[in-house]
């Protein structure tokens, strides 16, 4: 398909008012190198364009997504990813292509896997970590009954100060704003927190965290509500110069109804979080 440009613009913006495509089809082709203005490779949804520029799409080649992050585990039921920080796991009013269950599900179609995608669980947006789907309904199912009871979950978290305790359990009742804040009070819901401190340096404490419950910021606000917010945390910690959270879902271990044994996946932490230890 090629195109000759009309007046200057940029190249995603002219895209949409020229072409009968869905934004979703043509951002697929930019991503995956299908786009050529005057002969030259672009995948720059503001490559700013020119007056007779010629574009050529090339709407014949096999697009193959890679997903911009690792895959810990997958069969025919499930798939596992190590979800970086700073992307939801599913969409919101605000934003439906930038997550997970985007990303995955075109994974999914571009491998010729004709199946939707189910989620079993969900960590936050600023969460990175451990995240299991379904690849069937039957499976999410499966995996959902008695969720709580099934599953084990380890988390890293760097936090400031130092704890006098090296471990506890937080057992606090929470409750969520119209404004989407979650707040302790008395007539909540409960929400449980166990933390062990693995090492302290002279500003941070790196823990290692289990959660015997799966309510909303949960760790976040209950570490916020004892002194020590997590590093990174802007929404309820300090305001620090930190550009992600400092949260990490490390393991997650759950309980196969059918097999009857236990499965264990795990992501790897990420980097930053040793380096922030050193130096701090």
């Amino acid at each position: 398909m090629k195109l000759i440009v009309n007046k200057n613009s940029t190249l995603l913006e002219y895209l949409e008012e020229n072409l009968d495509m869905p934004r979703r089809k043509i951002k697929e082709y930019l991503k995956y190198g299908s786009i050529y203005v005057n002969q030259v490779k672009t995948t720059k949804y503001d490559y700013p364009l020119i007056k007779n520029s010629i574009i050529f799409i090339d709407t014949k080649a096999k697009i193959k997504s890679i997903l911009p992050f690792p895959i810990i585990y997958e069969d025919k039921n499930i798939i596992v990813v190590n979800k970086p920080s700073n992307l939801l796991t599913i969409a919101t009013s605000k934003e439906k292509e930038e997550t997970v269950y985007h990303l995955v599900s075109s994974y999914l179609k571009s491998t010729r896997q004709h199946t939707k995608l189910f989620i079993v669980h969900r960590l936050d947006k600023d969460t990175s970590g451990v995240l299991l789907m379904a690849k069937n309904e039957y499976t999410k199912n499966l995996y959902q009954k008695d969720w709580n009871q099934n599953v084990k979950r380890k988390y890293i978290a760097i936090v400031h100060g130092k704890p006098k305790k090296k471990e506890d359990r937080l057992v606090h009742f929470l409750k969520e704003t119209k404004t989407n804040l979650v707040y302790i009070t008395r007539d909540g819901k409960e929400s449980i927190t166990n933390y062990k401190v693995i090492r302290s340096t002279r500003n941070y404490s790196e823990l290692e965290i289990d959660i015997e419950t799966g309510r909303k910021n949960q760790i976040r606000v209950q570490l916020a509500h004892i002194n020590h917010p997590i590093v990174g945390d802007k929404k309820y910690g300090n305001q620090d110069q930190e550009k992600r959270l400092y949260l990490h879902a490390k393991s997650l271990v759950i309980y196969h109804r059918q097999e009857k044994k236990y499965h264990t996946y795990v992501a790897e932490v990420p980097r930053e979080f040793s380096y922030l230890l050193k130096n701090n």
